[in-house]
């Protein structure tokens, strides 16, 4: 299919708006892929329409793939809470299909499940996505979820550390990671896992708190 040279955001708004009011999601990524490629669509997020902005924004939580997470992480920069929260969310959109097929339905299943608290089939199903991908980063890091709330917390920061690995600029995995060493009263260690959050995701509220709460006990003992 041959897309247009360029990508006019009057244009764009005017189709994808209506369909964002109807809550069509179906037609608005029907109509997003059948009319633009996706460097076209990143193209809006440096541009000065804000509308165009926002709602490109949006459809690539549902059509955007791995070569997004870069624009999208500027983003997240943004003042507006409407930018940084929807590029937020199209983040981790991206980040839970970016394995294969087979992965992806096994980490859809896992998080099924855990989110029914049946915490060691949710953690089967992370491990089988990984053997399926294991360069897939979300696999490892919803295993960490797991295994956090089992109180393993070692073995959430070995899988944190190997989202990480994958995937530098995961600012979920960083926070996992800060967490589980909190709760094992690593606290320098865990205060710089969620410095390391906050620079890539500088709006993530809780966190400051929880930073701040750790320099005021590590100036206590210090």
């Amino acid at each position: 299919m041959r897309y247009p040279s360029s990508l006019d955001g009057d244009t764009f708004v005017a189709v994808l708006k209506p369909l964002l009011e109807q809550q069509d999601l179906h037609g608005l990524v029907v109509a997003a892929r059948s009319r633009w490629d996706i460097e076209q669509i990143l193209t809006l997020l440096t541009g000065d329409h804000e509308d165009a902005r926002k709602i490109a924004i949006l459809t690539l939580a549902w059509v955007g793939e791995k070569c997004c997470i870069r624009p999208l992480l500027k983003q997240l920069r943004d003042h507006d809470e409407l930018i940084y929260g929807t590029a937020e969310h199209a983040l981790w959109s991206i980040f839970f299909r970016a394995g294969t097929p087979s992965a992806n339905h096994e980490v859809c299943k896992g998080t099924r499940l855990l989110d029914a608290g049946r915490f060691d089939e949710a953690h089967a199903a992370y491990s089988r996505a990984i053997a399926l991908d294991p360069t897939f980063a979300e696999a490892y890091n919803q295993r960490a979820v797991a295994s956090y709330l089992q109180e393993n917390y070692a073995k959430s920061i070995d899988d944190c550390d190997q989202a990480i690995e994958l995937m530098p600029c995961h600012f979920g995995a960083w926070s996992g990671k800060g967490h589980s060493l909190l709760q094992l009263g690593h606290l320098e260690d865990a205060a710089d896992c969620y410095r390391k959050a906050l620079e890539i995701h500088p709006h993530l509220g809780c966190l400051k708190e929880t930073l701040d709460e750790i320099q005021v006990q590590l100036r206590k003992v210090g």
